[in-house]
């Protein structure tokens, strides 16, 4: 069984950097975006997600981002806070750029998603607003990759892993790849990779591996092989998802194991991977193994995509165990 080492003695379990923003989603399910009568209102975005997961499990979670300043950036600001999300990271935006805004149907599959991030605020974070300190105070960092797409957030996000580099504070990179975020994919893969390699854990699907791969290993398939790219420099673990397939988790010491995922009536495709983070990241905070780590970060993932949003559907911690519970009594 494997444990990663993190400074225990950190008033923060965890802080996630990056996107928070609004999502609308359908009232109706199974039904067409031009049909749909109206939505229902959440906090969304990958970095808030994964917030609000880390939160609802127990842990002490901080954020930063950045939010404009109007109503959406306010509505943001209060629900985080409710969580129990420590807000000293966040900061707001009044040069006239906007919160994003996603409109979603509500379907298991060929999910119709559109999202406003015309002048994103999300991407204003400059690198002077990242306070070393702040990063200090925290076991680990979480950093999603959409942050990466653009300055002045890119150089943000890669000063706070610096930062958290300095502080012995462990780096995980959520890819989060958002193609019509970057010019192209050798733009993404560059980034991509500058942030990998100052990560302890790297977490993506195939699809987000091939694009880091765009330079170095066009048209590459084999997992053993991207495991192997990418468990140089700081990182100690490669996770790659294949949704309905699981996923492998591939270690530096050579040690690698799969888990399955735990099935259910899926709603909705997306949150899935945020969920499946937020439940890694807790348990790793709390000392466990990266297995069960796995494990319950996959529990969370099925818990998520049967719900009717993202946030809202995060388990707390004693929702996560009896839902495994009843998984395993069925048997």
């Amino acid at each position: 069984m494997t444990k990663l080492a993190l400074e225990q003695d950190r008033p923060l379990d965890a802080i996630v950097l990056g996107r928070a923003g609004v999502d609308l989603y359908a009232r109706e399910a199974n039904m067409d975006m031009a049909d749909i009568s109206g939505f229902n209102k959440f906090v969304g975005g990958s970095a808030a997600n994964i917030a609000v997961a880390i939160s609802r499990l127990g842990a002490k979670t901080g954020f930063i981002g950045c939010v404009a300043e109007d109503s959406f950036g306010d509505y943001v600001c209060r629900y985080l806070a409710g969580q129990g999300i420590n807000l000293d990271g966040m900061m707001t935006d009044a040069s006239g750029s906007r919160t994003s805004v996603a409109f979603t149907e509500m379907k298991p599959s060929d999910c119709n998603v559109l999202i406003y991030r015309n002048r994103a605020s999300d991407l204003t974070l400059k690198p002077e607003q990242v306070d070393p300190d702040y990063i200090a105070s925290a076991k680990m960092l979480v950093v999603t990759g959409t942050a990466l797409s653009e300055s002045p957030s890119r150089e943000a996000t890669l000063i706070a892993m610096e930062h958290a580099r300095r502080s012995n504070t462990v780096v995980v990179l959520d890819v989060d790849y958002r193609p019509y975020s970057w010019r192209t994919d050798v733009d993404a893969s560059i980034y991509y990779g500058i942030a990998a390699g100052l990560s302890d854990i790297v977490i993506g699907n195939r699809e987000e591996f091939d694009m880091m791969e765009t330079v170095l290993a066009p048209g590459n398939k084999d997992d053993d092989a991207t495991a192997a790219r990418f468990l140089r420099g700081h990182t100690q673990v490669v996770v790659i998802k294949a949704g309905e397939l699981g996923s492998k988790v591939y270690c530096r010491d050579g040690h690698q194991f799969r888990q399955g995922i735990f099935p259910v009536e899926v709603k909705k495709p997306f949150g899935s991977g945020d969920s499946f983070a937020g439940g890694l990241v807790w348990t790793l905070a709390n000392g466990g193994e990266l297995e069960e780590g796995v494990r319950l970060g996959s529990a969370a993932a099925a818990i998520n995509v049967s719900g009717d949003s993202c946030t809202e559907a995060m388990p707390t911690r004693e929702q996560l165990f009896a839902f495994i519970e009843t998984r395993e009594q069925g048997r």
